[in-house]
């Protein structure tokens, strides 16, 4: 049976894990390179220019995508989102896109398709991004002065640039576009209020995320933490809020907290991924560029799917060795890192590299 005749729902009904928790999301990685190094994700003196990064025959093809994607949508998969390292470094994404959103949900609603990127060749393509079906898009920016943002990222990029990506996105309907920024205690915290100036009005819906343990982050301890409830403190000092209704403001598994300015409906949410840690509703499973499913960000190791991704492999059971891997799940690695109380203690172990399998 081929990928395109595969049918929504023809494995059964959705998926869950020991903990209950259904199949939702799958973040599918297509590129662990990046032209960005940023400091907290792929600083430059382990991410240097003879680091070892997939050469692109190691990478799984869009026809192995599209297989993979139908599967996940079988198992309960509403929404795909791009990831990687930088989604727009691989070449044709926007064709990948475009097979992506022919794909219906196990219910046959239609799927949900977005990306996440720096922002920097966004100019440029967000139109055929959006013209291939992408709902919407998500852009990383940690910083708007210039000074701090070349410093996080390691770059000579000017912030006009990801500004001019996230404007064009929006004018050509990849609305409302998000902005996630990562605060880093005595890096960025600078940058809280004058983020939320700059995109108060604007229509794009600006995110706070606490500083993880994950990927590249050798240096982290919570003392660097800004926990989310610090930075919606310092927004409320000077903007009044009004929190959004949970019935209205996401759906199932969403990680962000959201808040509305009262005076014009702006949108600013807050991420409590550390000092609230949200597993238990965690719907997200990952899949990296060459094949390696990851059931939790800070998981150690994966399960190679590139056996059932083979010329002539079946989806069907390519759908199945998924479904009972979802339901051996039990991850929760935030809540037990929580539970520790480790102020100013560092991971307690190396957690895949977050440029190969995605935010």
């Amino acid at each position: 049976m081929s990928a395109a005749s595969a049918q929504p729902g023809e494995h059964g009904a959705p998926v869950v894990d020991l903990r209950g928790r259904p199949l939702r999301d799958l973040r599918l990685s297509v590129i662990d390179q990046c032209n960005f190094r940023c400091t907290y994700c792929m600083p430059r003196d382990t991410f240097g220019a003879g680091y070892p990064f997939l050469p692109a025959s190691a990478r799984l093809s869009f026809d192995q995508m599209e297989t993979l994607a139908r599967a996940f949508a079988s198992l309960g998969v509403d929404k795909i989102r791009i990831t990687g390292g930088e989604p727009l470094l691989r070449r044709g994404v926007e064709h990948l896109i475009e097979r992506l959103a022919r794909i219906p949900t196990w219910d046959g609603r239609p799927m949900e398709i977005a990306l996440t990127t720096n922002g920097v060749l966004l100019k440029d393509k967000a139109r055929a991004l959006r013209d291939a079906g992408l709902t919407r898009v998500t852009v990383s920016l940690d910083a708007l002065d210039d000074a701090v943002f070349r410093r996080m990222t390691d770059t000579d990029t000017p912030v006009a640039r990801v500004l001019e990506g996230i404007a064009v996105a929006g004018a050509v309907g990849l609305a409302p576009v998000k902005v996630n920024t990562v605060i880093e205690r005595g890096v960025n915290d600078s940058q809280i209020l004058p983020l939320v100036r700059h995109f108060k009005g604007t229509g794009v819906a600006l995110r706070f995320i606490e500083y993880m343990d994950v990927g590249g982050a050798a240096g982290w301890g919570m003392s660097r933490v800004v926990t989310a409830s610090e930075v919606r403190d310092r927004v409320a000092s000077m903007y009044r809020l009004v929190a959004v209704d949970a019935a209205d403001a996401v759906r199932p598994g969403s990680t962000s907290v959201n808040y509305r300015h009262e005076d014009d409906g702006s949108e600013v949410g807050f991420i409590a991924s550390v000092s609230q840690p949200f597993c238990g509703d965690c719907t997200r499973a990952r899949v990296s560029s060459d094949g390696q499913l990851y059931t939790c960000l800070f998981a150690t190791q994966g399960m190679d799917l590139r056996p059932w991704l083979s010329d002539g492999a079946s989806p069907a059971r390519l759908a199945e060795a998924v479904r009972t891997h979802w339901q051996s799940r039990g991850d929760n690695y935030s809540e037990r890192r929580g539970r520790r109380g480790a102020h100013g203690d560092k991971r307690q172990y190396p957690t895949i590299r977050m440029s190969l399998v995605g935010g």
